[in-house]
């Protein structure tokens, strides 16, 4: 469904991602794992569009996401690490605006109402976005993320802020677009989560892949057969002497 071969990115002189591929299926959640700094975020926002590669292809859906951004971008649904909302628009309207986006503002009002009571919005969906705590506006970031139907879900630090009945609905979310067939990859410095929530895994280490796979293979490749995923990430990720 999303297809990254040999993904570069620079930042002046700097590295951020170097010749990275990775690829993620339909029915799959994809854990992105790695030390701060290792490219992950520059990564995904890569992968949907609000970065341009410097080197390298990515793929959605089989649409190239330079040269057929659109139908691509349809496709794709990111929730950043911080969102970032219209000030000025209520809870509500941040919603209805990325459905006209998307073109999908028929359905707008059945599919926002389920999402609002969801997640806890219902009682702030008149409320102007640059007033949510943080935690809120993470959660108007999951809703919004999914007012459109996508197919493909890039989530970078999806629960940062959110408090443990907002971190379980989420993980009770993306094992619902697994069921419902959809591609997810979750980027999270919470490797319990990740390990216990993902069907495979790729630690990034200075812009590079390290390791893709499940965990199985993981232990089976660094002979840590009864490790669990923190255990071997700091031996993978540790620092030279």
């Amino acid at each position: 469904m999303l297809s990254v071969t040999s993904l570069t990115k620079y930042f002046g002189t700097v590295k951020a991602v170097d010749s990275l591929s990775l690829s993620l299926n339909r029915g799959e959640i994809l854990g992105l794992v790695g030390p701060n700094g290792a490219g992950k975020t520059t990564t995904l926002r890569c992968m949907c569009g609000i970065l341009t590669p410097d080197a390298g292809t990515i793929t959605v859906g089989g649409h190239d996401l330079r040269t057929d951004d659109l139908p691509a971008k349809r496709l794709l649904a990111f929730i950043p690490e911080i969102p970032n909302f219209y000030d000025l628009l209520t809870v509500r309207e941040q919603l209805r605006f990325i459905a006209m986006g998307y073109d999908t503002v028929d359905e707008y009002e059945q599919v926002a109402n389920e999402l609002l009571q969801r997640y806890g919005l219902k009682e702030k969906e008149n409320a102007l976005t640059v007033g949510l705590s943080k935690g809120m506006k993470q959660k108007l970031a999951i809703a919004a993320a999914l007012i459109h139907n996508a197919s493909v879900f890039l989530c970078d630090e999806p629960m940062l802020g959110l408090d443990p009945q907002g971190q379980h609905s989420f993980k009770m979310e993306i094992q619902r677009l697994r069921e419902n067939n959809c591609a997810v990859i979750v980027s999270t410095h919470i490797l319990e989560t990740a390990q216990a929530l993902c069907d495979r895994l790729v630690i990034m280490q200075t812009g590079r892949n390290i390791f893709e796979g499940t965990m199985d293979e993981l232990r089976d490749q660094t002979r840590m057969h009864s490790n669990s995923l923190e255990e071997i990430f700091l031996k993978l990720t540790a620092p030279d002497p």
